[in-house]
């Protein structure tokens, strides 16, 4: 069993303020790309539909969840035949999360998450966080679980989707100058450490205060690096394979002789 993932770097050149209707024809064009590829699912970056560097403007683009942004990414999902993981500010009772969807094809959603590690003010300011991990849900035999962003470098964020029966975690992220050691270094020691696939999906170029880092990655089980973007606008496409993964928990042990009895 294998699901071929498809993640879209971008789009570049966001600009200072948000353009919604930008994002979403550029989600689009990707999920095209994607499907013609072979991927079952396309993963896009945090807060993908309004983009993430738009301080007080994330309250007034927020929405309910299974909104207006809900049936936008549904018309693409349908249209193309591919699920969707897309980023949005979500409203609920007057609160504002970080939020991502995932919706399939049929337009049903598979999946939703509130993203739970805030990163300093510039989430703060913008978010409340979200309070359920984790979060998974089935795709092509794979278990697929769902973190945002900060999220991954809490290693018991990722040991917790593990430990949940994950195979392939999903992570839109907004990394940017000068942290493109996580992309690089922390995501491939992630995917080995729990034993599972991980398919990191950031924006690249500027956007109002933050410079991007670009450098999506996938890396897998044995923590190496399956695919990796470079800074600019880049649609990667990558397979997790579930057999290979089964063998690589074969070989590698950490997660049978881990001392839960002792912490």
């Amino acid at each position: 069993m294998t699901v071929t993932v498809g993640m879209f770097q971008g789009p570049e050149g966001l600009g200072p303020e948000p353009d919604v209707a930008r994002n979403l024809a550029a989600i689009d064009g990707a999920a095209a790309r994607a499907a013609a590829a072979g991927a079952q699912i396309l993963v896009t970056p945090e807060m993908s539909v309004t983009g993430y560097d738009i301080g007080t403007a994330a309250r007034a683009l927020a929405r309910p969840r299974g909104g207006e942004y809900h049936a936008a990414i549904a018309g693409i999902a349908g249209r193309h035949g591919v699920a969707i993981v897309a980023g949005y500010p979500e409203l609920d009772d007057g609160t504002v999360f970080n939020a991502v969807t995932v919706v399939a094809p049929d337009g049903a959603e598979l999946a939703h998450y509130r993203k739970t590690h805030l990163f300093g003010e510039l989430d703060r300011a913008m978010f409340a966080p979200g309070g359920e991990l984790p979060v998974q849900f089935d795709l092509g035999g794979l278990r697929c679980g769902l973190l945002i962003c900060y999220d991954v470098e809490f290693p018991e964020a990722v040991r917790a989707q593990a430990d949940a029966g994950a195979d392939l975690l999903l992570i839109p992220t907004g990394l940017m100058e000068p942290f493109g050691r996580i992309a690089e270094q922390v995501v491939p020691v992630r995917a080995f450490e729990s034993q599972l696939y991980i398919a990191y999906t950031n924006h690249c170029g500027r956007e109002t205060s933050l410079e991007y880092c670009g450098l999506s990655t996938a890396a897998g089980p044995d923590g190496d690096v399956v695919a990796r973007a470079g800074r600019d606008e880049e649609l990667l496409v990558f397979t997790a394979d579930l057999e290979a993964l089964r063998a690589a928990r074969i070989a590698n042990t950490y997660l049978r002789d881990r001392r839960t009895d002792l912490y």
